[in-house]
């Protein structure tokens, strides 16, 4: 039977979807209005303001579910840029997500957003709301492979920070800046386990841990406002010190979303805060789990920088990214729940 697009009214929108370490990643092709704005971080507000409904469109059901994941590909005013991206999720739009910048490395490369692919690695440079992020993907006889990435500065922001947490009375947390803002605690300061306690349970103190963060910690980074807010809050299983062996975490972002993978931005920060409190070194590489699914993301600092009074790292992540599939949406204005739902 031939496939053709059913009965609908308006533009149709047209995805690719792909996972890292089980998170997913719907990647919008076509379909989207112009996004306006001279830069990458005004285009993020003008998405936010004008555009929202697309969002709930791809990332609520019924055709996408409480923690899905986009990609909205954009132009960059940066001219080293290869490509300009969005990122969105079940509450907004974040600033940094690199389980989304190893799938769209290897993704730029099989559609030619890079002209001319170099074995045995192809770079790519996305330019993210947080900055310009660079990719490295593996390239050989015209196939993609594991991709690494280069961060954006990335800085402890502080530590041994107490807060009064509902349920769970005073908690001491550290926060860190990997591209987005994180605030991490020991799971076992709940009594859990990031791998095998119930993830309800993990859910619960980690937006607990957030709510608290949000309303007694300010926030603020040296290059601008947009970037000063706490994206989620991660747990973890406190081997924190220079190890070979793995050690776990598992990120609750957003609206209590949760993220499959070991979450780059936060493996980032991680290691960020790792180095500011002399547990590792330049070039240690660490091996970093997730509590949901056993995937594993590398993760090393690799350089000494500043982001404004910040003493930061650069600091490399590394993982792999698969297709999943080809999607086009439609949508019927008889429809009432054509705008999208979530359950809670």
């Amino acid at each position: 039977m031939h496939m053709q697009l059913p009965p609908h009214e308006g533009d149709v929108l047209s995805v690719i979807d792909m996972h890292t370490g089980g998170e997913p990643l719907r990647i919008v092709l076509a379909g989207y209005p112009e996004v306006k704005g001279d830069s990458v971080l005004s285009k993020r507000r003008y998405v936010r303001e004008h555009l929202d409904h697309l969002r709930r469109v791809l990332m609520f059901e019924p055709r996408g579910h409480y923690d899905m994941y986009g990609a909205l590909i954009v132009d960059s005013e940066e001219p080293a840029a290869d490509l300009g991206v969005l990122f969105m999720h079940n509450e907004g739009y974040s600033t940094m997500c690199g389980h989304a910048v190893i799938a769209l490395g290897r993704f730029a490369v099989d559609y030619k957003l890079v002209k001319e692919p170099q074995s045995p690695e192809t770079q790519v440079n996305i330019h993210c709301p947080c900055g310009l992020v660079k990719a490295f993907v593996e390239y050989s006889d015209g196939k993609t492979g594991a991709v690494r990435f280069l961060s954006v500065p990335a800085f402890a922001f502080a530590t041994d920070v107490m807060v009064t947490v509902e349920g769970f009375g005073d908690v001491m947390v550290d926060i860190s800046y990997g591209g987005a803002f994180y605030a991490f605690v020991n799971a076992q300061k709940f009594g859990l386990d990031v791998t095998k306690s119930r993830t309800r349970d993990l859910v619960d103190a980690a937006t607990a841990v957030t709510t608290a963060v949000k309303s007694q910690v300010k926030l603020h980074h040296p290059v601008s406002d947009d970037l000063a807010f706490l994206y989620g809050t991660i747990l973890t299983d406190g081997h924190d010190s220079y190890s070979s062996d793995a050690t776990a975490n598992i990120c609750v972002f957003a609206e209590a979303q949760v993220d499959r993978s070991p979450t780059g931005s936060g493996v980032t920060a991680r290691v960020a805060l790792q180095y500011h409190k002399g547990l590792i070194r330049l070039n240690q590489t660490r091996t970093f789990q997730s509590g949901a699914t056993g995937s594993q993301f590398t993760g090393k600092a690799v350089e000494e920088t500043v982001c404004g009074d910040f003493k930061a790292v650069v600091v490399e992540v590394a993982g792999r990214a698969f297709y999943t599939g080809v999607s086009r949406f439609v949508q019927e204005t008889e429809d009432k729940l054509t705008h999208g739902f979530l359950l809670k």
